[in-house]
């Protein structure tokens, strides 16, 4: 079938099964966009190339499928870094689709010419310069491949303008042959076997999860591992969901800002179960005191992970959809009556947590981070998509809003990047335009990409946008409360802007709520309004993040209340 490039393109992320894209237009890829005219073919227009590939990661994490984002050559393609080094540090399969200059103006410091391919190699699972528009159809193919498949991650596409014009004979192909790279990960079984003989003989078991189980779509094999234990269980931040926040023994979020409970439990324990994790520096505080009495065991599909931060004394490298069955079925052999065996250690977490619960104090009328998001949770079905943004405003709602499933809590994690929460709420929306989707974000991550508001009115994309508004940077301004004898160096943000009003101009409803009482019936009022909407909520300036493990120290060494 003859075609142009940029025909051979949208046919082959039709063949792939891509429903939309989200971009920006530009002068190199004006021929890839007269085709998308002439096919229909469903496009979001954001407001920045930011927006869009944080939306396309947005829509990725939400639904499991591989978000796609196109953008133009120079500024445009290297306004997408941010967000592509967003997707890779939290493994989030995405594909990013760029103009490059025409080949003769390749490499002359062209018009609007960077070399995307260069600075897209370490922020990328793989990329690819296509100057040859007979290679177009494979690399499509292998990039969605590459993307999904394993340790999912982004994968960039940039292509010659002349590309986009070029004649090619167009056949899509039907398998991909990757030399070095098959996109399995075989585990050996009798790793498995070895880590139920250390479960047989330990007296104070942990499971610890991460994003790897919601990636491997395993969270239904981890919850029947864990009935089968009964014993206490935790999370990272991008675990959030694997497990349900209301299953008996679940001690909520480790790490810097994570419970109590969750945090003694992982320095009591006798044995770490950590499953589909990278034990980030913000989950294990001081490494070398990294759960003392432990015996660590790591399952894992990426080798680089194994040892890299954390020594495993056991490891079961591969798959999790082939470790987690085979790890219950061989529980489910053993003679061990776990549950009976591990109650007592369970409830003993549970209890220690319950010294020092998440919560807040009530003062005159004032709101607090704590009770909005609560009663935000509370009002919420079980569906409900919760995204974020980061800072105070992030741990708050990790805190206070229980995730019931995976895919539930979306939020930038690694790279912890302002800016993410607006565009990947609405990515989410698009992706599941049957579930809620609330937005938690603070006064000075919306400004990052606020002009994403207008791309929600424009679509009527219906998400609700939670505004912590405390006036400053939240987490800046904590540490330098705690640590900088509150010199709040350029980090207070008492300006004029008034949010009410800039969701109005954009073409959005606007709220602001001030007191404690107006949680009970305005805002249940507006959570349950049709459309997108701007809730502004003034919280106390001073309000911290509790508990806190600074940097430098032992998980069991935390900030608590006024210490």
């Amino acid at each position: 079938m003859k075609m142009n490039g940029a025909q051979a393109l949208l046919e082959s992320l039709k063949r792939e099964g891509v429903e939309l894209v989200f971009g920006y237009p530009g002068g190199v890829v004006l021929k890839l966009y007269d085709e998308v005219y002439k096919m229909n073919f469903p496009n979001i227009l954001t407001g920045h190339e930011q927006g869009a590939v944080h939306a396309a990661d947005g829509y990725a994490r939400a639904s499991g499928k591989v978000g796609v984002v196109f953008a133009t050559s120079g500024p445009g393609a290297a306004n997408l870094i941010t967000g592509i080094a967003t997707a890779n540090m939290d493994s989030v399969p995405i594909v990013c689709i760029t103009g490059q200059v025409a080949n003769p103006a390749i490499g002359k410091d062209s018009f609007q010419e960077v070399d995307v391919y260069g600075i897209t190699t370490p922020i990328t699972k793989h990329n690819y310069l296509v100057k040859d528009v007979n290679e177009l159809p494979r690399v499509v193919k292998e990039a969605f491949f590459i993307a999904k498949t394993g340790r999912p991650g982004p994968v960039s596409i940039d292509i010659a303008a002349d590309v986009f014009n070029a004649e090619i004979d167009f056949e899509y192909p039907e398998e991909v042959n990757l030399r070095g790279y098959s996109g399995k990960n075989p585990i050996e079984k009798s790793a498995v076997e070895e880590v139920v003989k250390a479960v047989e003989v330990c007296q104070r078991p942990l499971i610890f999860v991460g994003g790897g189980v919601t990636s491997s779509e395993t969270s239904d094999d981890l919850r029947k591992i864990l009935t089968r234990l009964g014993c206490p269980s935790t999370s990272t931040l991008m675990g959030l969901g694997c497990i349900d926040a209301d299953t008996d023994g679940f001690l909520g979020f480790a790490g810097m800002h994570g419970s109590y409970g969750a945090n003694m439990a992982i320095q009591s324990c006798d044995l770490l179960l950590c499953i589909g994790m990278r034990f980030s520096d913000r989950v294990t505080g001081r490494v070398k005191d990294f759960a003392p009495n432990a015996k660590i065991v790591h399952f894992e599909l990426d080798p680089a992970e194994i040892n890299k931060n954390v020594q495993a004394d056991l490891k079961v490298l591969g798959d999790l959809r082939q470790s987690l069955p085979l790890f219950r079925e061989k529980l489910d052999e053993s003679l061990t009556n776990f549950a009976e065996k591990f109650s007592a250690w369970k409830a003993q977490a549970v209890e220690k947590g319950l010294e020092h619960p998440f919560g807040w104090t009530e003062e005159n009328d004032e709101i607090k981070p704590g009770a909005l998001i609560s009663k935000i949770s509370s009002i919420c079905d079980e569906n409900t998509i919760a995204v974020t943004d980061v800072g105070q405003h992030q741990m708050w709602a990790a805190q206070f809003f229980k995730a019931r499933k995976p895919r539930q809590f979306l939020t930038s994690g690694g790279l912890g990047t302002m800016g993410f929460g607006l565009p990947a709420a609405m990515g989410a929306k698009l992706a599941c335009p049957n579930k809620n989707v609330v937005l938690f974000t603070g006064d000075g991550s919306i400004m990052m990409n606020i002009q994403e508001l207008a791309t929600l009115a424009d679509n009527n994309i219906d998400v609700k946008i939670v505004i912590v508004h405390n006036f400053i940077l939240g987490m800046v301004g904590q540490w330098q409360r705690l640590f900088y004898n509150h010199h709040y160096s350029a980090s207070e943000l008492k300006y004029k802007r008034d949010f009410v009003k800039i969701a109005q101009a954009m073409g959005i409803r606007g709220y602001r709520l001030t007191k404690a009482e107006e949680l009970e019936d305005d805002l249940v009022e507006i959570m349950f309004s049709k459309g997108a909407a701007v809730i502004d909520v003034y919280v106390p300036e001073e309000e911290n993040v509790i508990p806190m493990v600074p940097g430098g120290r032992r998980l069991d060494q935390m900030v608590l209340g006024d210490s």
